[in-house]
């Protein structure tokens, strides 16, 4: 529920297991929660609970950019220290302060937090250490981040983590000394889909709070959330001292207290009810329902939620299924001129990185049916998807006992072909590059009941597995025969993620957002998660 304890490394004889030599890893795409944080709201003053935290010493050395002089060709860096200001007694400003008087490092609601930086480098760390030094899927060395791709949602303390994790993985000692500057991919908040945006999908917010209210009927008066009450009552507001799943603060914002309160010092800790472990497992089990059943229930939950980003996830893939150059060029938006490689113009996409929250890693694998019976992500929890392929697999058209070559590309004459098999059967990135406009109209985004044979051929040979905080997930479709790698039912062949991830990937997001308003919020008969 709060802070992740990893594991130590995979054994050489795990690596074995995880990694058979007839597969050969070939992209990786990793989606990490954020790092330990203060709260989004104070809560609990009332039971001695600081306003302000003293967690966050980046407040000492911020810097922004600064244009020198007009002629928008010279920049340079300000450093500043950070000091938050708030009311005084008499409504006068005053410097807010830490509970031992501190002013320099006070963390702002919801703050990535000095140990929340530690979590993430770390797990960069040990992201370097399988994916570079274990299994030298990735270079020691990298003179550019041609083969990386950076992604977070516009929320600071997910951008935060994103870099601090970018940086265990590459440090300056990994990156050559004329390392160019990496492009971070976000968006604006109306078209975010790296977590479930109800602020901005009218329909989905409906349905989040149809779901909730379900909760709430079902928890409210049970003998768990009674417990909860007779412990907590008296730190709730005045005109209600029930502890409810609706109530105010939420059992949601109560959690979240107590989580991030474990996750740091001392000094902002609550009293000792709070961690009652009776009382953390209801609460845990009872928001778990609140947020994420709807995923395991309803498609139009799971399309909305979490259904963009599992398209985006599934496109690249099959984007790196033969990669032909233009692998990563359609999302990072071309080479920017003159740049050239690893200046804005990432292609070959080898590893992505995003930066999301713990509703985007609870979504996905719930959307997934992977996510039974498991508690509330933990601070920088992160979800591992691999896409391998057999390594004596036969490309389309090529002749008879000559094999892909040994890194799953084409080569660079025959894939820059106008006319390529490619191109026939993915698409080519010519209307991004070119007009600005379209993305490829090959296997992406298609249903694959509607691609041809050559097509599917295209996809075999190729599995997906997912592992979470270091634990290999069972997705339930994958276990039917011809679904997935023999011997291994977590290995999930390509089609058939693809196939399960299909039948929830929006094909206009924003006008599902808007449409049926007035529709049943909860489907008629059950649309269990995880399967085609």
């Amino acid at each position: 529920m709060t802070s992740l304890h990893p594991r130590d490394p995979y054994s050489r004889e795990e690596l074995d297991k995880l990694y058979p030599k007839d597969l050969q890893l070939q992209l990786v795409q990793i989606l990490l929660r954020h790092g330990e944080r203060s709260p989004v709201s104070p809560r609990f003053q009332n039971a001695g609970l600081p306003s302000y935290w003293p967690y966050c010493n980046s407040a000492r050395q911020l810097t922004s950019v600064i244009m020198s002089t007009t002629d928008w060709k010279n920049w340079d860096k300000l450093k500043y220290r950070r000091r938050l200001e708030t009311f005084g007694m008499d409504d006068g400003p005053v410097i807010s302060s830490g509970p031992n008087g501190e002013f320099d490092a006070v963390c702002q609601p919801g703050e990535l937090t000095d140990k929340g930086r530690e979590t993430t480098l770390a797990l960069g760390q040990r992201l370097r250490h399988l994916y570079v030094e274990q299994l030298g899927f990735m270079p020691r060395l990298i003179s550019g981040s041609d083969m990386i791709y950076l992604r977070s949602t516009p929320i600071p303390r997910a951008l935060e983590s994103v870099q601090q994790a970018f940086w265990g993985m590459y440090p300056p000692s990994a990156r050559s000394a004329d390392f160019p500057a990496p492009t971070i991919i976000t968006r604006t908040p109306a078209d975010e889909t790296l977590y479930p945006n109800d602020g901005n999908c009218r329909r989905f917010a409906h349905l989040s709070r149809a779901f909730a209210q379900r909760t709430a009927d079902r928890w409210n008066e049970s003998d768990d959330m009674k417990y909860l009450t007779k412990l907590l009552s008296k730190w709730m507001p005045e005109n209600s001292k029930k502890v409810a799943v609706d109530s105010h603060p939420r059992l949601s914002g109560i959690m979240d207290t107590i989580n991030a309160t474990l996750a740091h010092g001392p000094e902002t800790r609550l009293p000792k009810e709070f961690y009652d472990q009776k009382a953390r497992d209801i609460i845990d089990k009872i928001d778990v329902e609140e947020w994420y059943s709807g995923y395991n229930e309803s498609v139009e939950y799971r399309m909305l939620g979490i259904g963009g980003l599992a398209g985006d996830i599934v496109s690249r893939m099959t984007g790196s299924v033969e990669r032909n150059g233009n692998d990563g060029l359609l999302e990072i938006g071309g080479d920017n001129g003159n740049l050239g490689r690893g200046r804005g113009g990432e292609t070959d996409i080898k590893f992505a990185l995003s930066g999301c929250h713990d509703t985007t890693l609870a979504g996905l694998l719930s959307s997934l049916g992977a996510f039974d019976g498991e508690k509330w992500p933990p601070f920088t929890s992160h979800i591992a998807i691999e896409l391998f392929r057999k390594t004596n697999r036969v490309a389309p058209n090529t002749a008879p006992g000559r094999t892909s070559s040994s890194d799953g590309e084409l080569k660079r004459t025959e894939a820059s072909k106008s006319q390529s098999w490619w191109s026939s059967i993915f698409g080519t990135a010519k209307g991004v590059i070119d007009g600005g406009v379209q993305g490829p109209q090959g296997i992406a985004r298609k249903p694959i009941d509607q691609l041809t044979e050559e097509q599917k051929r295209a996809l075999r040979g190729y599995y997906v597995r997912i592992r979470y905080n270091d634990k290999i997930m069972q997705i339930p479709g994958c276990k039917l025969e011809g679904k997935h790698l023999e011997g291994d039912t977590t290995f999930c062949t390509l089609e058939a993620f693809k196939s399960i991830v299909d039948k929830y990937t929006p094909k206009n997001w924003k006008h599902a957002c808007a449409s049926n308003l007035d529709a049943p919020y909860f489907p008629v008969k059950p649309e269990p998660s995880g399967y085609e």
